[in-house]
Formats: structure tokens, sequence, C-alpha cells
């Protein structure tokens, strides 16, 4: 024991009064250790089930998150204090110099705060589809400071935590996997109205990606200018694509309309001339 009390005290170098010893050394590698082996334990126990849905993963996912952080930083600690710091008097001698950190990392900070947020009360999962600042995207992984996202042109985006957590945010797949979409048409005047909620509806139902079948309806929404409006109504579980099945209806819908003679509008003006008939009549000539 003495033996290795001796190897353990020996002095790797020397700067002024502070020394590192190799016992410093053993005692950081064995924290660092000890942190990879219990975060490994940690997350063999909470995915020790492999029936896990999608969504439920994620939630286990978030919650590993905000316990490897708190570990990590437990870690951190120890080391610090291993080395010979002291993290209170550390804290207290560099405090002005923390308030110029805190200030130029404002926005770095409130996004992690942000990420602990999201973490932690898990409104937003892995896998949901949002809208996010226009764009829909879908979240592939939450982080402590970003998010990372897939939009529809397949290209990853990271999303700071504090414009989710801040801005108005759509998450179309919260409450129910299938969604309500609408597509919005006009067709000429004259054009009978029975048939045309007709087409809408078979056209929707023509289509594999629409769900709930029996709730498509088309409906006449209003008088424009130009145009009798009309507007699809119809539920789909393909939230993130949904741009390329609108589209194929669309086509089925141009389709069946050129099949049944009826005329998609446009907007059209037009112009009454009225015969000013004071202009019209001689000027009676002056006396």
């Amino acid at each position: 024991m003495q033996e290795v009390q001796d190897i353990l005290n020996q002095v790797i170098f020397t700067i002024g009064t502070y020394s590192l010893k190799v016992g410093m050394v053993v005692m950081i590698l064995m924290t660092l250790i000890l942190t990879r082996v219990l975060l490994w334990i940690i997350k063999k126990m909470l995915f020790r089930r492999s029936n896990v849905d999608e969504q439920e993963r994620g939630n286990i996912l978030a919650v590993y998150q905000i316990i490897r952080y708190f570990i990590w930083i437990g870690a951190f600690v120890i080391i610090i204090e291993t080395l010979g710091v002291k993290v209170t008097l550390l804290l207290a001698g560099s405090a002005a110099l923390l308030v110029g950190i805190g200030l130029g990392l404002q926005q770095t900070f409130n996004d992690i705060i942000s990420g602990i947020i999201l973490l932690s009360e898990r409104s937003i999962k892995i896998g949901d589809v949002l809208e996010v600042d226009g764009d829909v995207v879908q979240i592939q992984a939450i982080g402590v400071r970003t998010s990372k996202a897939l939009n529809t042109d397949d290209i990853s985006i990271i999303i700071p935590n504090s414009l989710i957590t801040t801005s108005k945010v759509i998450n179309w797949s919260h409450q129910d996997t299938k969604t309500r979409f609408r597509i919005d048409v006009g067709v000429a005047y004259g054009s009978d109205v029975d048939t045309v909620i007709q087409i809408l509806e078979e056209s929707a139902l023509e289509h594999d990606a629409v769900h709930d079948r029996d709730l498509a309806e088309g409906r006449l929404m209003g008088f424009g200018p130009s145009s009798l409006e009309f507007q699809l109504l119809f539920f789909s579980k393909n939230t993130f694509r949904i741009g390329s099945v609108k589209s194929d209806i669309r086509r089925i819908i141009v389709r069946k309309f050129h099949e049944n003679n009826i005329v998609i509008a446009f907007p059209q003006l037009d112009v009454h001339l009225i015969k000013n008939q004071a202009a019209s009549t001689k000027e009676t000539p002056p006396a």
C-alpha cells in the first residue's frame, strides 16, 4: 500500500506553487470512466424494453438527455476540485468576468434554458412535424442548445431552441397522427354545384394517402368576384409529405373537371360603356 501511495504522490510537473500529481490524473481518469459507465447503465435501464413505439422512445431519450447533462456537470465539478481549484472561490473571484461572459452569451444561455424546457416539458418530441418560422420540418434530435430537423426538401436544419419556445409553432402531430388539410379551387359561374362537390370528394377518395375516407367533404365556400369558391377537406397521416399528396389530388381534380366540362375560373373584368347623351347632342349656336 505504501508503494502505491508513493506512486500516487509522485509529482508530474510543477508550476510555481502548484503541483500535478499522479493521483490527480488517476482520479480524473476514474471520474471520466465511472461517468461513462454510469451513463451506459442508465441508458440500458431506460431502453431495456424493445417493444416501445417511436413516440415513447422520444420521451425516454429526452429524459436520458437531461440526466446525462446533470451527471456530466457533476463530473466536471469533481474534476475541477481534484485539480485543486475551489469552485466556490472560482465563482466568487470571477463574478465580474462571468457577468461579461453572460451578457455576451445571453442568446446561447437562452437557447440552453429553452432546450432544458423542451426536454423536461416534452411538448415537442422526436418525429413531430412542426411548422417553424414558415417552414415545415420533422424533428430528428433535440439537444440542449439546438434541435436538428429535416425539411420537406430533405435538407437538415439546425434550429435554436429559443426559436421553438418563444415563437408560434404549429405541431401537426401533437394530438393525433392524422391531420385535416384543405384544397381550394374556384370554378366558373354557371357550373353545377352538386357535380363540382361530387368531383372534389371522388378526387380525394382516389388517393391512397387520404385517411378516414368517409370524412372527405367538398364545400361551397362563397361567391367570389370571378368564380364560385369551393374547398375540399380531407384527413391524411402523411403530414410531412402533404405537398405531394395535394399535388396528386389537384391533378385528379383537373382531369375530372375536364371530363365533365367544368371550367376552373380565372380573374375576369367586364367593362360596360355608357354613351354620354349630353356629349352627343349638338351644341346650340349663340344668337
